[in-house]
């Protein structure tokens, strides 16, 4: 079914149309065999760069659509109901995008905005390690100074299009322990050095490549080095911020997809008689589901508003990220229970809904981080 969005003017609303006509025309129709098949769908990301859709929240200057994130997320939404794994993709493309177009120099975004945002170039994030996840400030990947550049040296884990982005946006240590010893980095991936571990077999979005990343006396320019050395952290922290509305959004995508497939089966299958969704059990199944997908979709929609007010927002991101992950977690057991034995097949999309979800449970940020986050704004001092 068609959300009814509002949208404040003819271009996002013709915006969301090309998106639900790329949606309809690429992505359902071969998301669940590309799924089985684990197939990269690369060419989709060219196909949005060259609609313009994958630099929306980014200056036109530098080849990005100029959008408020308010226009941006839900596109994102779109792309995530017709397949997570463009969706997510999508809002992890952008975060990798981040450091350079918020804290780059004029000469870094010139030379490597344009073709990141226009979708020549592919990105990844790299922070997370196998003994620092939500520990972020513990990572240990270290840059160090050698030949009037650095030598980086380390590993990182469950990086999203590990081993087949074009480049990555890494964070390494470069001072003391902590946060304050941080720096970012851009890398490209063919950088001497560079390499990408075996893909890890997951339980869901198979399509979407995740893989650990491998520094081994990897050679930078200070050209490579994106901000201020040893100020990296906060760039890490500011980026997630945004990039979990992305996933909150995706969130609400998956669920929705969830909800338009059982209310279509709840139609159309028939019990007793009548059709199942007549039966009252049912019905309020639907209507709850649709009310937790409306509910996160508003909560991510005013945190979204908050960043194009430039007003701080990241609670707000945490609390969206929570609620619509767990609602997209609990839309799509609820679907496959809708179905029935038929939910339990790989003959509906519900049973794949369902594998996706619990992912988004955990990227950027575990549900049980953002409740830390939530309760230490409640509790810290005015």
């Amino acid at each position: 079914m068609t959300v009814e969005r509002a949208l404040h003017t003819p271009e996002a609303e013709q915006l969301l149309e090309l998106t639900r006509e790329i949606v309809d025309k690429e992505l359902t129709p071969r998301a669940a065999e590309d799924e089985e098949s684990s197939t990269f769908p690369r060419d989709v990301f060219r196909v949005l760069g060259t609609a313009g859709l994958l630099g929306l929240p980014y200056p036109g200057q530098y080849g990005g659509g100029g959008q408020p994130y308010e226009v941006y997320l839900q596109v994102v939404e779109e792309l995530a109901r017709g397949w997570l794994t463009v969706g997510l993709g999508v809002s992890v493309h952008s975060l990798s995008v981040y450091p350079v177009a918020e804290f780059g120099t004029e000469e870094q975004k010139t030379a490597l905005l344009p073709d990141m945002l226009g979708g020549d170039l592919l990105g990844a994030y790299c922070l997370s390690e196998s003994t620092s996840g939500s520990d972020a400030a513990a990572l240990a990947t270290r840059a160090v100074h050698k030949d009037g550049g650095y030598l980086v040296n380390g590993s990182k884990a469950w990086i999203t299009h590990g081993g087949r982005a074009d480049y990555y946006a890494l964070f390494a240590r470069t001072g003391e322990r902590g946060g304050r010893g941080i720096s970012c980095f851009h890398v490209p991936a063919k950088t001497p050095g560079l390499s990408s571990a075996t893909p890890e077999r997951k339980m869901g979005m198979c399509s979407s490549p995740t893989a650990g990343m491998l520094f081994n006396d990897v050679r930078l320019g200070t050209d490579s080095l994106v901000g201020e050395e040893n100020r990296g952290f906060g760039i890490a922290l500011s980026a997630l911020d945004s990039g979990r509305l992305g996933i909150a959004a995706c969130g609400v995508g998956l669920a929705q997809a969830a909800l338009d497939a059982a209310v279509s089966y709840s139609r159309e299958r028939k019990q007793f008689g009548r059709a199942i969704g007549d039966f009252q059990g049912v019905g309020f199944l639907l209507a709850d589901m649709a009310t937790q997908i409306a509910a996160s979709r508003e909560l991510y929609l005013a945190a979204a508003r908050l960043h194009d007010a430039g007003r701080p927002f990241g609670t707000q991101a945490a609390m969206a990220k929570l609620m619509a992950t767990d609602t997209a977690m609990k839309v799509t057991t609820d679907a496959v229970q809708i179905f029935g034995g038929y939910g339990y097949t790989q003959d509906f999309p519900v049973e794949r809904y369902m594998r996706e979800a619990k992912v988004l449970q955990i990227v950027e940020g575990t549900n049980q981080v953002q409740r830390m986050v939530i309760g230490r704004h409640l509790t810290q001092d005015d």
